[in-house]
C-alpha cells in the first residue's frame, strides 16, 4: 500500500512538537475533497506531515505504521471498508490511544452525538468553514474535543447504555458484527480473518452476550440501527 505523504517547513522548538509539526491522516474516499481538506491542513500547520488514505484499509494501515507519530485523524464515516459508525468504532477499539476527529456530510444533531458517544474527539461538517476546521485541529491537538457551536446533543440513558455495551466491543468482535450484518457464514468470517471457524464462533458469543441480543439475527439488526445511527428508541 503506498500512501501520500508530504512533509511541509521545520518545527518550532518552543512549542510541542505536535502543535508545530503534527502528523495527520487525512481520510475520504473523494479525491477532490481529500485534496482541499490537505490544503486547509497545510494552511494551518505548514510542518505538518499528511499521509491520506482512501479507505478504512488504507487508515488502519497507516495508524499501524505510524503509530506512534500520528496527533490525529481526520475521517469521513463512509468510505470503502466502512458503513455508518462501524469504522471509528474499530479505529477507536484498536488505536483508542489515537484521537479521531470526524468530518463528514451528515450534519445532524444524532449522527453528532452518535459519533462523540462512540469516542470521536470532534466533529466537523464538510459544509463547515476552514476556519472551523482549523479550530477543530488545534482544540483536539491541545488536548480538548470540539463541536460547532449551538449544539444541544440530549444524549438519553437508553442511548448511553448501548453505547456503552458498543464500546466494549474489542476491535475483532467489531469486524465479526460488521461482517455478520453482511450475510457472512462463520466459516466465511474465518476465512477473512484468518482464524478457525471455532474463534468466530467465540467472537459471535461474546457480541451477543455484550450487545444483550440472544442471537446472531438481532444483532444483525444492531449492526443495522449502527450503520443508520438509529440507537435510541430502539428495543432488542
Amino acid at each position: 500500500m503506498v500512501f501520500n505523504v508530504r512533509v511541509g517547513g521545520q518545527d518550532e522548538e518552543e512549542l510541542p512538537r505536535k502543535m508545530t509539526s503534527p502528523t495527520f491522516i487525512v481520510a475520504d474516499d473523494h479525491p477532490l475533497f481529500r485534496k482541499a481538506l490537505r490544503q486547509t491542513v497545510e494552511s494551518a500547520f505548514e510542518a505538518a506531515k499528511i499521509i491520506e488514505a482512501g479507505s478504512l484499509e488504507e487508515v488502519t494501515e497507516a495508524v499501524s505504521q505510524y503509530r506512534d507519530d500520528i496527533d490525529l485523524v481526520l475521517f469521513d464515516l463512509n468510505m470503502p471498508g466502512a458503513r455508518g459508525f462501524s469504522g471509528l468504532m474499530y479505529l477507536r477499539a484498536q488505536y483508542p490511544e489515537t484521537p479521531v476527529c470526524i468530518v463528514s456530510a451528515s450534519e445532524d444533531t444524532a449522527t453528532i452525538g452518535n459519533a462523540m458517544a462512540l469516542g470521536a474527539s470532534g466533529f466537523v461538517p464538510k459544509s463547515g468553514s476552514t476556519d472551523q476546521i482549523k479550530a477543530a485541529m488545534e482544540a483536539i491537538l491541545a488536548g480538548d474535543t470540539w463541536l460547532p457551536e449551538g449544539l444541544d446533543l440530549g444524549v438519553g440513558d437508553e442511548h448511553s447504555e448501548l453505547t456503552r455495551r458498543l464500546r466494549s466491543l474489542t476491535p475483532q468482535q467489531v469486524r465479526v458484527l460488521m461482517m455478520l450484518s453482511e450475510g457472512l457464514l462463520n466459516k466465511q468470517i474465518a476465512y477473512q480473518l484468518s482464524v478457525s471457524e471455532a474463534t468466530v464462533k467465540a467472537h459471535v458469543s461474546a457480541v451477543l452476550q455484550k450487545l444483550q441480543v440472544e442471537n446472531r439475527t438481532k444483532a444483525v439488526l444492531v449492526a443495522g440501527r449502527i450503520e443508520a445511527g438509529e440507537w435510541a428508541g430502539s428495543g432488542h
